[in-house]
């Protein structure tokens, strides 16, 4: 996987799908660093602090999540899914419900979608030969 996560245009989704991912636990429960790095781990993604943190703070700015200042110095920040986070995480559902919807359900397999293109165009080419001049 961290062979894959050099791959910068994998890289470009997986940060998407990182924020996804933390918005749904925010809205669950509140996250906080460490806690979201053990998380996305054993989804099989090693993020470094130094990539995580940053995510965290862009939100915050965007307005997606919100954190007090821990009240001692060693606790954790937890961050929470605000209104306006939770209005982003519902509009990436339906965008993530409608996607599957097209490209995520079960597929042909390579083969079989080649035998279904000749198919079609077989039967378009037989149903051309079949018109008649007028």
């Amino acid at each position: 996987m961290i062979e894959i996560m050099r791959d910068p245009v994998v890289r470009e989704f997986l940060l998407a799908f990182w924020k996804v991912h933390i918005l749904h636990h925010a809205d669950e429960q509140g996250v906080y660093g460490q806690w979201m790095l053990e998380e996305l781990q054993q989804h099989g993604y090693r993020l470094s602090p130094g990539t995580l943190y940053p995510m965290l703070s862009r939100m915050a700015q965007r307005g997606w999540l919100r954190s007090a200042e821990p009240k001692r110095a060693k606790a954790a920040r937890v961050y929470h899914l605000t209104p306006k986070g939770l209005d982003v995480l519902n509009r990436i559902r339906e965008s993530l419900d409608e996607l599957y919807r097209e490209v995520g359900g079960r597929r042909p397999t390579p083969h079989h979608s080649r035998t279904t293109r000749k198919k079609r165009r077989l039967t378009l080419h037989s149903k051309s030969s079949r018109v008649s001049p007028s």
